[in-house]
């Protein structure tokens, strides 16, 4: 694993062993960064990232090596964590956040505009921690949300800016609307 574009381009990621942890595939992260890139709807320059589930924090260092303003990120394994410190005393961004906690019960946080859910395929986490990160004000109104579902997963949201299939990642991006 290896940040894709930008300052930090080339840079090797860690990552924890075993199956626990399920890095993105490279080539979803780049079509998501593609997608954002060239959309009239985002601008990466002033993005304040969160990254849920974050695992490697892959999406969110990404966001950051192409220049958003910064990124925190929310994950709970602890060997998920070891590797993300790893990766963020390595990268050394200005801006990094790092939050252990579970996404579904997250603490009070502060809003943020673009937002990578990527929790572990087949548990339909992506709904209850949307809701539970909303309650505790980590969605600014009309957030960019970007979801990584998996094999067999199916997520209803209205009107998509964007979805895109890479192996068995299924891609949803939409615009956050508090009901």
């Amino acid at each position: 694993m290896k940040i894709i574009a930008g300052r930090w381009k080339g840079r090797k990621l860690s990552a924890p062993e075993g199956r626990n942890t399920r890095p993105t595939n490279i080539r979803a992260r780049q079509a998501v960064f593609d997608i954002l890139a060239h959309a009239q709807w985002c601008d990466l320059q002033d993005a304040r990232v969160l990254d849920v589930f974050a695992g490697t924090g892959a999406y969110g260092l990404e966001a950051l090596s192409r220049g958003a303003v910064s990124a925190s990120f929310i994950e709970q394994s602890p060997a998920a964590l070891a590797a993300l410190r790893d990766n963020i005393a390595s990268l050394k961004p200005d801006d990094a956040k790092l939050i252990p906690a579970d996404a579904l019960h997250p603490p009070a946080g502060t809003p943020h505009n673009l937002v990578f859910l990527d929790p572990p395929y087949g548990q339909a986490l992506v709904t209850p921690a949307l809701a539970a990160l909303s309650a505790k004000f980590w969605l600014a109104p009309g957030a960019i949300i970007v979801a990584e579902l998996g094999p067999g997963e199916t997520l209803e949201v209205h009107n998509p800016l964007s979805e895109r299939t890479h192996g068995k990642a299924h891609l949803k991006i939409w615009r956050f609307v508090q009901y």
